[in-house]
């Protein structure tokens, strides 16, 4: 179940936020992560076409995808993966969803259970949110031509099992053009970025009903 949602955590990462150029001091990063959340306040929508790449340690080739993603600060999203094994994730805070179009079966998750997908998605929230950041991460960056460059480490025992780092290359619109994954296992997932808008996106963007016929569980129960 957690390797179906690694993926969607890289693009929620995208929506808030390491390569070389001059080191960032600590002030520089503390007034260049108002800055982010001063924009995302601002306009809290964001929308982009994704591709992605991930290297598994028991494949010989990585799993290459593309698709959309949209976000509403703090916690709503959508993401549709496109291709020959397409699926539709959404969440409204509350639920979430993952759609299989090819086989007409969606998981259903309840979160704010204290459940696996609820600590994957905190851990996450935590670099969106930026508050306390400094605790819950090490934090080191880069100023680079065209924007930043940030590298986030998790400090807890109970984020290092979800993930190893992040790495973020953000734009001059302080959006990220390319996010890198490292999993505790070695397993890489590596997403590029195009065409951001943050125009509004309607609310019934976050909310998903299976079409008739869709075949439902509930892997963590209900």
């Amino acid at each position: 179940m957690m390797s179906k949602i690694f993926p969607l955590l890289l693009g929620l990462v995208f929506l808030t936020l390491v390569a070389r150029g001059q080191s960032l001091s600590e002030a520089d990063i503390k007034n260049l992560l108002a800055r982010i959340a001063e924009r995302r306040a601002a306009a809290p929508d964001v929308h982009a076409d994704f591709q992605e790449q991930k290297t598994m340690r028991l494949l010989n080739k990585p799993i290459v995808s593309s698709g959309k993603i949209w976000f509403h600060a703090p916690n709503k999203f959508r993401r549709e993966v496109g291709g020959n094994s397409p699926s539709v994730t959404v969440s409204n805070g509350r639920e979430l969803w993952i759609y299989y179009p090819n086989f007409k079966s969606a998981e259903h998750y309840s979160l704010g259970k204290r459940s696996p997908v609820d600590a994957a998605i905190a851990a996450i929230n935590t670099a969106l949110n930026l508050e306390n950041v400094g605790k819950t991460f090490q934090i080191s960056g880069a100023k680079i031509d065209n924007g930043y460059a940030l590298q986030l480490i998790p400090r807890s025992p109970s984020m290092k099992r979800i993930f190893q780092k992040f790495d973020l290359r953000l734009n001059s619109d302080l959006t990220a053009d390319r996010t890198e994954m490292v999993q505790p296992n070695g397993d890489r997932v590596v997403t590029t970025y195009s065409n951001q808008t943050r125009a509004a996106i309607p609310a019934a963007t976050f909310e998903f009903t299976p079409p008739a016929g869709t075949e439902i569980t509930s892997p963590l129960g209900k």
